[in-house]
């Protein structure tokens, strides 16, 4: 066999290291507990796993495809390099005065988050250049130095250069880069003209700040993880999940590691795209709850939302606008801190609250037995039957219901006046109510009715909520992907190579310059093409066009799609038909009278999606073969009942299991509701249905 025809995934989660091996089109995967003090010796004990389930040796994987949480984990717990910023005079305070916004309006209380980098590790040059790209006062060489002597002194790892308008004149920043590189050649430097080259000084400045913050983090991670996979005979090429929903090299995600901020759940949206492609569904939920998070995103027509700005480290109950926004591309998702490993307290006016603090992996729930006392979500989850005690982790792990009891009693029951098994089920209904109630206001923000979508629940800890879920929702149709466990390293290997390169360039439609935009967008393309050929040299890349319009005194703009013909031989009156297209969609009629405007370009190069086949769904016709029965509590009845087990692995196509039932695999349990009655597809999703 081919060395390149083997391929493997990994996803580095808060709780689980997931490792995925794709051979001939077979899937053989693990997951592993999650080494928070060296991310990769989890994947070499992950490959090596599944690389005997597979019976080949590690120097037989051709490629390897990986994603993680380590950047965003950096930025969350303030534990990156000793950073400095260099900006423009006059803009120091930027980053901590914020837009001056209050995301909680009636907190009288409201504490601001803390900016990445505090007041005396930023500094100031004399320049400016203004609106235009112009040039109004000259950065003079000798005006950097002194700069540069006060960071060689302090000890500075990495530098930020933030100058105000340097998306439309790098110039400033690329000096400035330069007198570091000579005089500092060990420090990393990171540029906001490169990073994100985008208008919104303080969004610009942010991202280029946490670029720099995670760079040698990452770069030294990355280092050691090349090292210690060369040691053990793996010697192929080493690619990066980014955050829009592609792949990068991994020099590319050394030098801009802010791009690998949420690439984990990206690889899970990718994957859920893929699963609606062969079932021809074109209103899909994707759900994907880990160890630390529950991640909702929309898929529409096959492709997920993206949008180019999103926050990480929300401070304030995953409030938006709580937390620090990052200027890049980004598949757009809600994230919540309810995943297996958050914990349950009750608060000061007795009411349950889960998350978003996490057992993580170290020492996990009360109910893994290495410490932990607090009752995370997986401990109310084995209280309620949901989990085998036995069989956790394909049997990996060994559940302890009497600690899960134990900590819920301590922690909720004694407060409350509970016993463990009422305390598990109010820490289950307030998780799955947070869940559904951030996917209702998700999908109100952009228009969508739940009750025409098809949810797609992966991740450890989805199945065993999504029913629920569904139920809370009026989501008639659930489908659980084979492999869903290990859902966003799966979609790792069905992303494509691509790049999205971004250009803020103001103008208006009554001014339409059409030269310039065919200049600047095959600049773009240009751009964004060289980084994918960095990654495939061979395959055909396509080019996707989008420009972000708003009507003039408007804050904030919609993404126009163009095709590249639109794009390459632009014309004013299409620009306009198609945003007043997109507006009306979005806000139900256009504005007459206003002028329009453009405000950032982009072009998204990227390699051809795989070929498809659609599924020929096949309808109940036989009873699936029970292995066991098991109690289980049912929310919706508010009592245990009777539940049929069922073995994933002996579920045969067409046959049926009605609700309650559990089905059983290794990296994850599917729990089907007294409502509900689950079909296995033939090409083994589990197609959860309201009864007929």
């Amino acid at each position: 066999m081919a060395r390149s025809s083997i391929r493997m995934g990994v996803d580095i989660g808060g709780t689980f290291t997931d490792v995925v091996l794709e051979r001939d089109g077979a899937i053989t995967s693990t997951k592993v507990l999650t080494t928070y003090s060296a991310p990769e010796d989890a994947i070499i004990e992950g490959m090596h796993a599944v690389c005997k389930k597979a019976g080949i040796a590690a120097g037989d994987i051709g490629q390897i495809i990986h994603g993680t949480t380590l950047a965003t984990n950096a930025l969350i717990e303030r534990r990156g390099a000793k950073t400095a910023l260099i900006t423009t005079q006059g803009f120091r305070d930027v980053i901590e005065m914020r837009t001056e916004s209050r995301f909680e309006q009636y907190d009288l209380n409201l504490v601001l988050p803390d900016p990445l980098l505090p007041r005396h590790m930023r500094f100031t040059v004399p320049e400016r250049v203004n609106a235009q790209g112009e040039v109004m006062i000259p950065l003079d060489p000798a005006q950097i130095e002194p700069v540069v002597d006060q960071i060689a002194v302090a000890g500075f790892d990495s530098v930020a250069i933030g100058l105000i308008h340097s998306y439309l004149n790098p110039s400033h920043e690329e000096m400035i880069r330069d007198v570091l590189r000579q005089r500092l050649p060990h420090v990393a430097v990171s540029i906001s003209s490169e990073v994100s080259p985008q208008m919104r000084e303080y969004e610009r400045f942010n991202t280029v700040v946490a670029n720099a913050y995670i760079k040698p983090l990452m770069a030294s991670y990355l280092g050691r993880l090349e090292d210690r996979l060369k040691a053990e005979g793996v010697d192929c090429r080493i690619f990066l999940m980014h955050s829009g929903g592609g792949i990068m090299s991994i020099a590319d995600a050394a030098e801009f590691p802010v791009r690998l901020v949420e690439s984990g759940p990206a690889g899970g949206a990718v994957f859920a795209a893929d699963i609606a492609a062969r079932y021809g569904l074109d209103k899909v939920l994707s759900f994907d709850m880990g160890g630390t998070t529950a991640k909702i995103c929309l898929i529409k027509n096959q492709t997920p939302k993206t949008s180019r700005v999103f926050e990480v480290a929300r401070t304030y109950r995953f409030k938006k606008g709580s937390g620090m926004p990052i200027s890049i591309p980004v598949i757009d998702m809600v994230e919540i801190g309810a995943g297996g490993g958050s914990l349950a307290h009750v608060d000061g006016m007795r009411q349950i609250r889960v998350g978003p603090e996490s057992a993580g992996s170290e020492p996990g729930p009360a109910c893994y037995g290495r410490g932990g006392v607090r009752p995370a979500v997986t401990d109310a989850d084995l209280v309620l039957g949901k989990l085998d005690p036995d069989g956790f982790a394909g049997g990996a792990i060994q559940l302890s219901a009497k600690a899960s009891q134990a900590a819920l009693v301590s922690s909720v029951g004694e407060a409350l006046d509970m016993e463990a098994v009422e305390a598990a089920f109010g820490v289950a209904e307030v998780v799955d109510e947070n869940m559904a109630n951030a996917a209702r206001v998700h999908a109100v923000e952009n228009g969508e009715d739940l009750s025409e979508y098809t949810m797609i629940a992966f991740g450890g800890a989805a199945p065993l909520h999504a029913g629920r879920l569904c139920e809370k929702l009026g989501v008639e149709r659930l489908l659980v992907p084979p492999g869903a466990g290990v859902g966003s390293a799966i979609g790792f290997l069905r992303a494509p190579f691509s790049f999205e390169a971004n250009r803020s360039v103001y103008m208006k439609l009554s001014a339409f310059e059409p030269d310039t935009i065919r200049a600047l967008l095959v600049e773009l393309k240009d751009e964004a093409t060289g980084f994918v050929r960095t990654c495939d040299a061979d395959s055909p890349i396509l080019s996707e066009f989008k420009v972000y319009m708003r009507y003039s005194g408007q804050g904030w703009e919609i993404p126009i799609q163009l095709t590249e013909d639109q794009a390459m031989q632009p014309d004013a009156d299409v620009f306009e038909t198609r945003f007043k297209e997109d507006y009306t969609r979005l806000f139900g009629r256009p504005v007459e009278g206003l002028d329009i405007e453009i405000t950032v370009w982009s072009v998204n190069a990227t390699t051809p999606p795989p070929p498809v086949e659609r599924i020929k769904e096949a309808a109940q016709e036989s009873p699936a073969k029970v292995k066991a029965h098991r109690s289980v509590f049912d929310p919706a009845l508010g009592a245990f009942a009777d539940a049929a087990v069922v073995d994933r692995s002996g579920f045969g196509v067409a046959e049926a299991a009605a609700g309650p039932a559990i089905i059983l695999e290794d990296e994850t349990t599917i729990i089907v509701p007294s409502s509900r009655s689950a079909t296995c597809q033939p090409d083994g999703c589990i197609d959860v249905n309201v009864k007929g």
